[in-house]
């Protein structure tokens, strides 16, 4: 693996572990904790594309203590070596997993046989130290594991926790996260009117910029796949937004957009996470709200927590809220989701004419979004919402011509065209704004895939006969 080039971005890691040799009590060994750091930490984290450093490394001036705070605070990833069952290495890892929920990765030689309770339900990778040595195939196999791992965390999108203190007590802000949202919020209202302006009228000009700053932060964040951090950006907007007129109606854009991140960020848990959306989204009165976008989302959010439960239930609130979002505004989103959720559905029925008769259903509506997707395609002013046009403008454009084109792939896939859904499907792939949205959609055709692979339709063809 060339060095530099296995990570997505150049980033930093901090190594937290003991210097020079060290006696490990449990074994009664000398072990050269130098050497494993020179022979396997060093080299695998250059060869993960990062830079590295240790304590005994920092150029700095006074107490050590500040700067080997702020890189436990900052490093993009913190490997700790427990070793030797190092007092300092232990408490610099609980300061790291209070700090920040992931990223971090804990290494031990195997002479360690049992860990603190505290550390014995997280992952350690061990690797075998001689003594004062580390036998070379031993230096080899151990380095690619490190890089193995130190890539795939650092690449992670959305990040996957590690941190106990995370996983363990729900709804909290890393501190890094909250400064950045400071930091975001004071350089834009430096750079807002000032308070002669705002006594001329411009009172909420700093906000709104202070909101546009944020809101590019989201996009970021989403973009990355970082969809647990584009969570709590966007809560900060919504709260100021209430704290700024508390008695102002909630912009649904706001609402439907936290609900997406909500969902997709999967924390604390996936079905907890899917059930907070729920709350946000009620909020909006699905039930009634001819708000195609809402009714989507809450078809989105019951489709998955039908995978989540299996309770049929949610199948059918999401059939429903998909159903009604198709025939308001005959749109393909709401109508290609349809159609899947009525496969799935026969799939799940209790007797066959049931399932025929959503199977059925399900390739009329696919031959409906056909001709809605192509039309789409061909108008000189495609019908979306304008809302989120004038919100996002091109950005919201790309996104849904991609949609536009990924729909019709899965169209054709579904009613057994399948040399139609892969060229539809390699040129939505041309121009995808975001790889998430290429992986939905092909997660959502091998789904699609097995589902058709038992029609029942065939059962009624050989009854026939």
């Amino acid at each position: 693996m060339p060095e530099g080039t296995a990570a997505k971005d150049r980033g930093t890691c901090f190594v937290v572990m003991g210097f020079g040799k060290k006696t490990d009590f449990e074994t009664g060994r000398t072990l050269d904790l130098d050497k494993t750091y020179r022979n396997i930490i060093k080299p695998a984290v250059k060869a993960g594309g990062l830079e590295c450093v240790r304590a005994d490394e920092i150029v700095h001036s006074g107490l050590i203590d500040v700067p080997m705070y702020e890189q436990l605070l900052k490093a993009d990833v913190v490997v700790a070596d427990l070793s030797t069952s190092n007092k300092n290495a232990y408490y610099e890892l609980g300061v790291r997993h209070a700090l920040k929920p992931y990223t971090t990765i804990i290494i031990c030689e195997d002479g360690i046989k049992t860990f603190p309770f505290d550390v014995n339900h997280v992952a350690v990778r061990q690797y075998h130290h001689m003594g004062e040595g580390i036998d070379f195939e031993e230096v080899e196999r151990f380095r690619k594991v490190l890089t193995e791992a130190i890539v795939e965390i650092f690449n992670k999108r959305p990040p996957v926790n590690d941190s106990p203190v995370y996983t363990f007590l729900n709804n909290l802000t890393p501190p890094a996260l909250a400064a950045a949202i400071e930091g975001v919020a004071e350089a834009a209202a430096r750079s807002a009117p000032d308070a002669g302006a705002e006594a001329d009228g411009g009172a909420g000009a700093g906000d709104a910029q202070t909101h546009s700053v944020l809101m590019q932060q989201v996009d970021r964040a989403q973009k990355d796949g970082d969809f647990v951090t584009a969570k709590v950006l966007l809560s900060t907007v919504r709260g100021m937004m209430k704290a700024a007129d508390p008695n102002r109606p909630e912009d649904p854009y706001i609402v439907q957009r936290l609900a997406l991140l909500t969902y997709k960020g999967k924390q604390p848990t996936p079905q907890e996470a899917l059930e907070e959306a729920r709350a946000l989204l009620e909020t909006l009165n699905p039930a009634t709200s001819n708000d195609t976008e809402t009714l989507g989302l809450w078809g989105a959010v019951h489709k998955r927590l039908w995978d989540e439960t299996g309770d049929r239930a949610h199948l059918d609130e999401a059939v429903r809220g998909y159903e009604r979002g198709f025939y308001l505004r005959n749109d393909y989103y709401n109508g290609i989701n349809l159609a899947f959720l009525l496969n799935v559905r026969a799939a799940n029925a209790q007797s066959r004419a049931e399932a025929v008769a959503d199977f059925v259903q399900a390739e009329r509506v696919r031959r409906e979004v056909i001709d809605i997707c192509e039309q789409w395609l061909k108008a000189e002013d495609p019908p979306v919402n304008q809302g989120l046009k004038n919100k996002l403008g091109e950005k919201y454009m790309s996104e849904a011509k991609y949609w536009v084109m990924a729909t019709l792939a899965e169209s054709y896939f579904g009613i057994g065209k399948e040399k139609e859904a892969q060229e539809w499907f390699s040129e939505a792939s041309k121009g995808v704004p975001e790889q998430w949205m290429k992986e939905s959609t092909q997660e959502q055709m091998d789904k699609l895939r097995r589902l058709l692979a038992d029609s029942p339709l065939k059962y009624v063809k050989a009854g026939d006969e």
